[in-house]
């Protein structure tokens, strides 16, 4: 599981993103303090930083040369809306991205995921009986061969690799099928695209073990 380190003093902006973080199989620990952040990076191994420009004690600048000089770990800066000089200066730094607030939680997960990515910090390979993904490559194969997904059918099944086994209820994977059409879906598109992607990925699709429905919840990978 990823691990992130919040640093930030808005006590409003943490926990809607722990939240929303956690609920997208994310590990996250939070501190709005240069010096208990330079604690925590000491006891625990992270995967990236999040860092607010302004915090209750220090800044988000001398964080991140302090990170960078110590250890390879990816940093994320939040600054303010059209704050060019934060921006640029972070990324003197050595930051690896920014993002201007407010911004749309999925924004910063798709922030976070690319700079692993590019980090080589990201999960490369999901195995799941004959069922191999590829997720560097975006290729998913079924006994060795590849099951050509469409964009859909592989952002679906991306949600559920990604949950770790959790419950996905039909309206959150809705909204992943959305970032991916970029017009209108409903929950008939859903009920379409979950057979499509059993049919190619099950066995049986009449009587699924990957992708398990939920009675009245919604889906999970799974049993």
């Amino acid at each position: 599981m990823t691990r992130i380190l919040l640093v930030e003093d808005d006590e409003t902006i943490v926990r809607t993103l722990k939240d929303f973080l956690c609920a997208e199989g994310f590990a996250v620990d939070s501190t709005d303090g240069q010096k208990k952040a330079l604690e925590m990076l000491e006891k625990s191994d992270y995967d990236i930083a999040l860092l607010d420009v302004s915090l209750g004690e220090g800044n988000g600048f001398s964080l991140c040369s302090a990170i960078k000089k110590s250890r390879q770990l990816p940093v994320i800066f939040l600054t303010a809306s059209g704050d060019e000089f934060s921006v640029v200066t972070g990324l003197d730094l050595g930051a690896d991205d920014y993002i201007a607030k407010p911004f749309r939680p999925r924004e910063l997960v798709s922030r976070i995921n690319s700079v692993l990515r590019r980090c080589g910090k990201s999960q490369k390979l999901f195995e799941m009986g004959n069922i191999r993904a590829d997720l560097d490559k975006g290729v998913v194969y079924k006994n060795g061969q590849d099951l050509y997904l469409s964009a859909l059918e592989y952002r679906l099944l991306l949600a559920f690799i990604n949950s770790e086994g959790r419950l996905l209820t039909r309206s959150r994977l809705l909204e992943e099928i959305w970032d991916v059409a970029g017009d209108f879906v409903n929950d008939n598109t859903l009920t379409v695209y979950i057979k499509r992607l059993r049919d190619k990925i099950e066995d049986n699709p009449a009587e699924p073990k990957l992708i398990v429905t939920v009675r009245g919840m919604g889906y999970k990978l799974g049993k």
